[in-house]
């Protein structure tokens, strides 16, 4: 494992305090993933400060609940008074909700983040700095048969190491029992069975290289003793799977959810290999790779095979049974959808509320099923048992994280299609979709198209709205990144020259109608089957003013926008009986467009002796139209608050005198 220490950064970070340091050490573990995942792992650093009597006095400041090592500031550190933890820490016994309100009343400011559930033990661990990681390699080792004396083999004395307990207050009082007459000096590290790995040291830098070190040596002895690998080509081998099917699964896994979700497909050479073993069925559901997973992945994968759906209701019946058998009074059961799911021969599915919860599924799963094959090289991948994986899914205290964020946004776990999305009416739209909560499959044709969305919520294709198999290959990319259509912009357009019907040339009607109109049609065709397994689907379409009050010299923008206009109307009578909304906006005069050039608002402007704010204004309402503007109107006919609307036609222009 690479050593990421440098001297002149951790010099900087420091600026002379000791807790600009562990900030350092902290984002340096947060940086690799083989050692912490998504808000995983803790650390800390013992100091002291001046009461408000001017007496110092000792203080932890440890990882506060909701930060992630990778990015963590000091203010992520809340700073507890150690002699409060160290008197928890004799106690024998101590409730989760009562230690995390007692955690609290020892905080030096009552409004800093919740200290970590290890507050505790950080406490207990006589050392200045302590950092705890879920190392994928060290865990690895301790999920097969002989895991014990294979850690024991690896670091002999370096480590002391104990069996698995719940984390929190039980796993404090077990360290502080097992070292009671220890020479903390002699050793290096603790081994958490089935959890992860404990460094400490007086010197930030002593700590992480011990960190780095112990888990150099599990990876060593993987490397030598399993370094199992997927069969190669794998993904070359799959069934392919069609965007219908994901989006039939994703309307299933939804309803097992309650609500809308994200579905991923992996056909990657890792994930096509995993899901090509014969035996991977079995594998996926052994038990993760530590059990603070459970809360973002569940204790067991879905297995899906040809019945892909069967294979979902199978699921559910065995999440049923898990419950069942575990749960004690207090316990409510939890959805029934799997967070992953191993389709034999085909890849792996990664499913989510949102796309934030989805990159946490897909990158845990992946570490997960890398462990899985190490694991069954040692032996046969051994995690916990199920009773164990329970307690921690159904932990109070992270069930009460999971509830606080639990409130979901307008479009959470919905899919939109925005076209034209480079810029003006269709970036707006893909901006505000993103802000009302759902990930935006964005087409346009513009330039490096793909690369001007840095959010991960937006997948940007270059695709020609005008060729129906580059349609159906951004589809089928699309679905098979979130699972679905829910929401269709269809916006893409171009103002074509101006031309009276007498001068009209061939050229510029047919790419008028070949834009305007018949790429809509183009565009729905290919949407709508996938919409049908949608969550309350909508398709919005972008046409114009010129629509109700044409203008001289804009035949060909006008008549192919009155067409698309009319294909809407019969659209919504058509799709009525699937549940699909279709609606018509009309905007007129939107001037933050690429079109509309400071020149060309200049000129226009001087062309009826107005200013150029006069000019934008000059309508009954006499304000401005933007492009966020239409946008939020599109998001309202999209969403729910239009629920019981279909084939409206919706003017977005301040007021027209015409129109009206």
């Amino acid at each position: 494992m690479k050593n990421r220490w440098d001297q002149a950064t951790a010099e900087l970070f420091a600026a002379g305090t000791e807790l600009g340091l562990r900030v350092y050490t902290s984002n340096l573990l947060g940086q690799d993933p083989d050692l912490v995942l998504h808000g995983g792992g803790n650390t800390s650093v013992k100091t002291t400060r001046q009461s408000v009597f001017g007496e110092p006095k000792p203080v932890l400041f440890v990882k506060g609940s909701g930060w992630d090592l990778r990015t963590i500031e000091a203010a992520g550190f809340p700073g507890v008074r150690m002699d409060y933890l160290l008197k928890l820490g004799q106690l024998q016994s101590l409730s989760d909700s009562e230690m995390m309100r007692q955690l609290r009343l020892a905080l030096l400011d009552p409004s800093a983040p919740t200290p970590s559930v290890e507050a505790i033990l950080h406490a207990l661990i006589p050392h200045k700095y302590v950092d705890h990681s879920h190392a994928d390699a060290v865990v690895t080792i301790s999920n097969s048969p002989d895991g014990e004396v294979l850690l024991n083999e690896i670091y002999g004395d370096d480590v002391l190491i104990l069996p698995y307990v719940m984390p929190g207050f039980v796993l404090a009082r077990q360290v502080a029992e097992a070292t009671q007459s220890l020479d903390w000096s002699t050793i290096k590290g603790i081994v958490l069975l089935h959890h992860g790995l404990f460094t400490f040291d007086d010197d930030a830098k002593v700590s992480y290289d011990n960190m780095i070190d112990l888990v150099t040596r599990a990876e060593d002895f993987l490397s030598r003793s399993a370094n199992a690998a997927p069969p190669a080509g794998a993904n070359n081998r799959l069934v392919r799977v069609d965007a219908l099917q994901l989006s039939s699964l994703r309307q299933a896994a939804g309803k097992l959810f309650e609500g809308p979700v994200l579905l991923q497909l992996d056909t990657s050479e890792a994930a096509a290999g995993f899901a090509s073993l014969p035996n991977c069925g079995d594998l996926a559901t052994r038990g993760p790779l530590t059990p603070d997973h459970t809360i973002h992945a569940k204790a067991f994968a879905a297995v899906l095979g040809e019945y892909p759906l069967a294979g979902l209701r199978e699921f559910k019946q065995s999440y049923q049974d898990y419950f069942a058998t575990h749960a004690l009074p207090q316990h409510s059961c939890l959805d029934h959808m799997p967070r992953y799911a191993v389709w034999e021969n085909r890849g792996v599915l990664y499913l989510a509320a949102n796309r934030k919860r989805l990159d946490i599924v897909r990158d845990i799963t992946r570490h997960t099923l890398a462990a899985i094959q190490n694991g069954e090289a040692l032996g046969g991948w051994t995690a916990l048992p199920r009773q164990d994986l329970f307690a921690v899914e159904y932990w109070e205290l992270e069930q009460a994280k999971l509830k606080s964020a639990a409130v979901r946004v307008e479009f959470e776990g919905k899919v939109a299609l925005v076209t034209g999305a480079a810029s003006g009416i269709g970036r707006a739209c893909v901006e505000e979709f993103m802000a009302r909560g759902a990930v935006v499959i964005a087409l346009d044709i513009a330039p490096a198209f793909e690369t001007s969305f840095s959010n991960s919520s937006v997948l940007a294709l270059h695709c020609d709205v005008t060729d129906s198999e580059a349609i159906a290959a951004a589809v089928l990319q699309g679905v098979s990144s979130f699972g679905g259509i829910d929401m269709l912009v269809s916006n893409a357009g171009v103002f074509t020259e101006s031309q009276t019907i007498e001068s009209m040339s061939d050229d510029n009607w047919d790419r008028s109608m070949a834009l305007n109109l018949s790429s809509h049609m183009k565009v729905m065709r290919a949407c709508l089957p996938i919409q049908k397994n949608g969550f309350d689907p909508s398709v919005v379409i972008v046409a114009s003013k010129n629509v109700p009050a044409p203008g001289p010299g804009a035949a060909a923008y006008s008549a192919a926008k009155a067409g698309l206009t009319q294909m809407a109307r019969v659209a919504a009578l058509e799709l009525g009986e699937s549940g699909i909304r279709v609606n018509t906006v009309h905007p007129n005069a939107v001037y933050d467009t690429a079109l509309w050039t400071d020149e060309v608002l200049a000129r226009r402007a001087a062309h009826y002796g107005l200013s150029v704010d006069e000019y934008k204004t000059a309508n009954v309402l006499q304000q401005e139209v933007s492009s966020a503007d239409v946008a939020t109107a599109i998001a309202l006919l999209a969403g729910t608050s239009f629920s019981k609307t279909t084939g409206a036609q919706l003017p977005v222009d301040s007021g027209n005198e015409r129109v009206i």
